[in-house]
């Protein structure tokens, strides 16, 4: 026993906080945990639990237009905006919880209030002061809004789950998987979207091919791409929103939507108390076992910027926990992590891009195709389909796997643990496919396509 009131303390409660928390108490640590919000962060709370909740329901009005190719008759449909977010919001109090059960049966002590460093062992909690040997800083991140006039008129994704109504027409900022998913969201459920962003095409730092098929399919649903421009203000104008870009041109909104990327939660944390290094970027910089310049404190997920899903800081705080309690010393591989955009169509990917293996790699085999799926034969949609594969052209590994269309993140996370265990494209060619499927196209090609 320790002179430390805890032997583990762990700032914020989301998921990484919360499963380091409850793997260190099963093995014997005394272990609290603060939350000022909802237990469960971002993803379960305010991120991609919910955002999956709207995506599915965006989807219906495809479906309903589909099924009379299969002959069936629907009828006129209607949609309640008020009735999703009502049952969304049930749905997120059932997995809050959850996961305040998981912390009381783990034995873990949880205190609803903010935690702030007094010095490297000692954490203020509202008119508290608690001690702890080991200290795990598990924050996460918020949305980042850019200082315009009138960006207090704007929202972030924050703020999408609880408008009272469904906007007519909104504009969406930014190109990342976040701006995609809300605008493929809000143009399912009928509002006009425009999506604005200062790139040149959409998911900068994925596959160049996935890129470009990603924009000429949404454009194809009906999503307004301006693309090398940004937003320079918004005023209100007669009960709507006047938006002005950089190049001139104006739009009118009932909601304007900034999804612009995402930036630490340190702020309030008072680290130079505790004497932990930071990156000039803002966020808390950790060796490969997560620990921080100072040798007992550590930190997981958003808030180190490595790798920002939710599956990987559940990964790095079950591996911290194991590391520092359980005797079983491990650290998380950041290499060849799956990850999907719940866009519409959406994307699935593990792996190196086209470009970075070129980087990486330098020769490499690519096989690609795009095709219709069978769905959609009668639906008389105009959908396709994009499989990739990137090989290193010595070894003959798979060492890419990108994927945009129906279920796309289904089928990667399958072939995630093949690319993750270095298979070859041997391997995945004397591999037989399951037909008719989407994904055999996966170990059907054969000839690779001109670099």
């Amino acid at each position: 026993m320790t002179n430390f009131d805890y032997d583990l303390f762990v700032i914020g409660a989301g998921s990484g906080g919360v499963r380091a928390a409850r793997i260190a108490a099963a093995h014997g640590a005394r272990v609290g945990i603060c939350e000022e919000s909802r237990v469960g962060g971002t993803c379960v709370i305010r991120g991609c639990v919910p955002k999956k909740l709207m995506v599915y329901a965006s989807h219906f009005a495809e479906d309903f237009e589909d099924a009379a190719g299969y002959g069936w008759n629907v009828g006129s449909a209607r949609f309640s905006w008020p009735q999703l977010i009502a049952a969304k919001d049930r749905e997120i109090d059932r997995l809050n919880s959850v996961y305040l059960r998981l912390l009381e049966e783990s034995g873990v002590t949880l205190y609803p209030v903010t935690g702030t460093f007094e010095d490297a062992h000692h954490l203020r909690l509202g008119d508290q002061v608690v001690s702890a040997e080991r200290i795990l800083i598990a924050t996460g991140g918020h949305p980042w809004m850019p200082d315009i006039p009138g960006s207090e008129l704007a929202i972030t994704s924050d703020d999408v789950f609880h408008l009272p109504d469904l906007p007519r027409r909104i504009v969406v900022v930014g190109g990342g998987y976040i701006a995609i998913e809300f605008a493929g969201v809000f143009n399912g459920l009928g509002s006009e979207v425009v999506q604005v962003y200062r790139g040149d095409r959409l998911l900068r730092g994925f596959d160049g091919d996935v890129r470009n098929f990603v924009g000429e399919e949404v454009c194809r649903k009906g999503i307004d791409l301006k693309f090398e421009c940004n937003v320079s203000a918004i005023e209100q104008e007669n009960g709507a929103l006047r938006v002005a870009l950089d190049n001139g041109e104006t739009l009118m909104a009932d909601q304007v939507l900034f999804a612009t990327g995402r930036v630490p939660n340190v702020r309030g944390l008072h680290l130079p108390a505790a004497g932990v290094d930071m990156h000039p970027g803002g966020w808390v910089l950790v060796d490969e076992f997560s620990r921080t310049n100072v040798p007992h404190i550590f930190a997981v997920g958003d808030v180190t910027n490595r790798v920002n899903l939710t599956p990987v800081a559940i990964h790095e705080g079950h591996a911290f926990a194991d590391t520092e309690f359980g005797g079983q010393p491990r650290c998380v591989s950041h290499d060849y992590v799956p990850s999907a955009v719940f866009s519409q169509p959406p994307v699935g990917t593990v792996g190196l891009s086209e470009e970075d293996a070129h980087t990486h790699f330098g020769e490499i085999d690519v096989y690609k195709s795009t095709f219709r799926p069978l769905k959609h034969t009668l639906t008389g949609r105009d959908e396709r389909m994009l499989m990739k594969l990137i090989v290193d052209k010595e070894t003959q590994k798979v060492i890419g796997v990108h994927v945009v269309g129906m279920d796309a993140a289904e089928i990667v996370q399958g072939f995630a643990v093949a690319v993750k265990s270095g298979l070859t494209k041997e391997q995945f060619d004397a591999t037989v496919g399951i037909h008719p499927t989407a994904a055999e196209e996966l170990v059907t090609m054969r000839t690779p396509v001109g670099d």
